[in-house]
């Protein structure tokens, strides 16, 4: 019997986690507004039960196989052949173990943060989480454009009620419009492939043949959206506005998560989808990318603002996944997927570590800090590792993300392998410039009135993201093992 519920509960477990997340949903809403303390309590266990979700997910899913793996249907709209389907391979498998992971940060790290409209603002978290959750797991093109546009909402929310300044109502008239733009000419792909193949299903328009031109014109619609999510210039405009403007853990789950849509719709349906379009559009993305590169490195170097500096840093990042997801080789593709990870515990830890003090201090501009080594060691102390860990420092997760695209872009086109391995030169000068200019220097007390380290809670924020940071630079093949299989099986199809 044991057994049975076992099989039953691994098979499912995947529908589970957006049951479970569905019913926390329904509590937190009948929980009243006013009892902000159970509000808390109720949403930090239900990100912490999904999280460990996930993290069965991950024991019982299978690395040597490359297909999707614990499938499951449920008949949405049969007779128009649009249905439910969900399933994980190693693509997908570790960005929804990240989601998990950074909402479940997000909310303990908002505990104290979040002073009006709690309720509000934790169901847009958890439906959020939800939204993301589907994006990962779902095989049906029409039902992935539907939960990836989804996500637009909540994060709308999250930063026009809960911005920090005036500016916040433009900003979010950039995201939202730059994304929702972006992606009306996937929906018109969309309709057109549905009419064509008589389904919305992943794994039938899979073994589809497109024709050169039919290619040609669905690979730059898809383009369009997935380049403004992750973003590509001249689309990245959105971005910094954005962070500055979005409270610390809005920016965390923009950093994190958010822009790695567009690198997975990439990998998963531009390439796979449209290969010859793919290859002929090669030379535009690489140009593209690499201006990318540079032009924001450089930018991110003359900005004052402590959560512009980031934002910036992460578009070159972002970039740099691209370049090596359009190298067209496994090695450059696992590269993208495990700098995308990467990039979601270390960008995430950075804008942890704005909050931190600009809820000491209320400010981010830079010119106000200066010598806090010298009253908050701790906190200096993880603000230097994820800084090695932003420059791609050997022993960090980054370094291994980084080497692995370099070296896939290499055995594609050396000349744009070196402008690409400039963004780690550019990384150098940005992230140390800021680092010296916060942590070292005289203590500016006229502007620091009350400044103390670390609490336990903040602390224990930082852990699981620091662990991982280390433990994938060290280990990587614990991350790389799972997603083998699925970029050689994705090749498969494509050859």
């Amino acid at each position: 019997m044991l057994l049975i519920f076992k099989m039953i509960f691994n098979q499912n477990i995947i529908l589970i986690c957006l049951f479970t997340l569905l019913i926390g949903i329904f509590i937190i809403m009948l929980i009243p507004s006013w009892n902000t303390n159970l509000l808390k309590k109720c949403s930090l266990l239900i990100s912490s039960i999904i999280f460990l979700l996930t993290l069965y997910l991950w024991v019982i899913f299978d690395k040597s196989i490359g297909h999707f793996q614990l499938m499951h249907i449920s008949y949405w709209i049969p007779f128009l052949n649009i249905n439910f389907v969900t399933g994980v391979d190693g693509i997908s498998l570790f960005l929804i173990i990240l989601t998990s992971l950074l909402i479940f940060l997000c909310l303990l790290n908002s505990w104290n943060s979040v002073q009006t409209n709690v309720k509000e603002y934790l169901l847009c978290f958890l439906i959020m989480e939800l939204f993301l959750l589907c994006v990962f797991s779902i095989i049906d093109v029409f039902l992935f454009y539907v939960f990836f546009e989804s996500v637009l909402i909540p994060m709308y929310l999250i930063i026009g009620i809960w911005g920090s300044r005036e500016r916040k109502i433009r900003a979010n008239y950039f995201f939202f419009l730059y994304t929702l733009l972006g992606s009306i000419l996937m929906l018109l792909s969309i309709l057109y492939i549905y009419s064509s193949v008589g389904t919305t299903n992943y794994e039938i328009i899979l073994t589809t043949f497109f024709t050169e031109t039919e290619q040609k014109i669905l690979w730059l619609t898809f383009f369009a959206s997935f380049a403004t999510k992750v973003p590509m210039l001249p689309m990245h405009i959105w971005l910094p506005e954005a962070h500055v403007e979005a409270p610390t853990a809005g920016s965390v789950i923009l950093a994190g998560v958010l822009l790695k849509l567009g690198t997975y719709g990439f990998i998963r349906f531009s390439i796979p989808l449209f290969p010859k379009a793919s290859f002929f559009f090669s030379p535009l993305v690489y140009a593209v990318a690499t201006i990318g590169i540079i032009y924001t490195s450089f930018t991110a170097i003359r900005q004052t603002d402590f959560k512009r500096i980031i934002a910036y840093t992460s578009v070159a990042h972002m970039n740099l996944v691209v370049l090596g997801i359009f190298s067209f080789n496994v090695i450059g593709i696992e590269g993208s997927l495990l700098q995308s990870l990467s990039h979601g515990f270390v960008a995430s830890s950075l804008f942890l570590i704005i909050g931190v003090v600009y809820e000491r201090t209320h400010t981010r501009m830079v010119k106000y800090y200066g010598g806090l080594v010298h009253i908050m060691p701790i906190y200096i102390a993880i603000f230097l590792f994820f800084t090695m860990a932003n420059i791609g420092l050997p022993g960090t997760s980054s370094f291994i993300g980084e080497f692995l695209i370099l070296l896939g872009c290499y055995n594609q086109t050396t000349t744009i392998c070196f402008f690409a391995a400039t963004s780690m030169v550019l990384g150098g000068c940005y992230s140390l410039w800021l680092f010296n200019r916060i942590a070292y220097g005289n203590l500016k007390t006229q502007y620091l009135s009350t400044s103390y380290d670390l609490n336990s809670r903040e602390f224990l924020i930082f852990l699981p993201l620091l662990i991982s940071t280390l433990f994938v630079g060290i280990y990587p093949d614990v991350l790389l093992n799972p997603i083998h299989s699925s970029i050689n099986f994705l090749f498969e199809q494509i050859i």
